[in-house]
């Protein structure tokens, strides 16, 4: 049976306390979100998972850009999957394509062998591929409990049409989440069209920097993204997030 769920998707210590004391039911653990998200430190998961009374499922995203994975791209997530599963993570965030833009089961099959009983969520890598209905069947049949979605679209508000038809299609066998661009404002327009109770939001604010001294002209990484401004969880607009979606039912 379905049941409302909002999820934190988080990528420092800061987010991960801010998300669970707002009400989060779980966490999607990750680095870099910034890039879209990459695979976190065990250090960073064993803080979590120490501190705070929460689900935790981790990213098994080696890099930024596609989902076509090379061989020791594949040697290098296998054994990050092994290493949180000893460490007791409850799932794993996984999703490989084919070049033609269709699930890559065989890969997603190794990927889930290394998982075992964890839980499976298929990212959004799902809104890359050129089919969704056979992307859906796909992580079906692969175990997934999971899709965050979407809806092949900028934000999930924006995919509204596709989520409603990928619940529909599910029919109960594998819940569809909401995800990107997800907002306390947002919500219930997006329920109302599609009738989904699974939710996935950062609820990310900018903070500027403790730094007095600023160096200007220098980048240390992308240079559309100031040195100076780090983004957190908010958790008055999770916790706002968090209180429309438990009241869904």
């Amino acid at each position: 049976m379905e049941r409302p769920l909002i999820e934190g998707c988080v990528d420092s210590y800061a987010s991960a306390r801010a998300a669970a004391s707002a009400g989060a039911d779980r966490l999607e653990l990750c680095a870099n979100l910034m890039i879209g998200g990459t695979i976190p430190s065990p250090a960073l998961f064993k803080q979590v998972q120490r501190d705070f009374d929460v689900k935790i499922n981790v990213l098994i995203r080696p890099r930024f850009g596609d989902f076509l994975y090379t061989e020791p791209e594949m040697e290098e997530m296998c054994t990050e999957i092994r290493a949180f599963r000893s460490l007791g993570a409850n799932g794993v965030v996984i999703g490989s394509l084919t070049p033609d833009g269709r699930l890559d089961e065989e890969k997603m099959r190794r990927l889930a062998d290394c998982a075992g009983d964890m839980e499976l969520t298929l990212p959004r890598a799902f809104d890359m591929t050129c089919d969704p209905g056979d992307a859906l069947e796909a992580a079906i049949r692969l175990g997934c409990r999971t899709v965050l979605t979407s809806g092949q679209a900028p934000s999930a508000l924006a995919g509204r049409e596709i989520l409603r038809a990928m619940r529909t299609q599910a029919a109960g066998r594998i819940d569809i989440m909401a995800g990107c661009g997800v907002k306390s404002e947002n919500i219930r327009e997006i329920y109302g069209c599609t009738g989904i109770l699974a939710y996935h939001t950062s609820g990310r604010v900018p903070r500027s920097s403790g730094m007095i001294y600023r160096k200007s002209g220098v980048s240390m990484g992308l240079p559309s993204l100031s040195e100076y401004e780090v983004w957190r969880t908010d958790p008055e607009e999770f916790r706002a997030c968090a209180e429309i979606v438990h009241g869904l039912l």
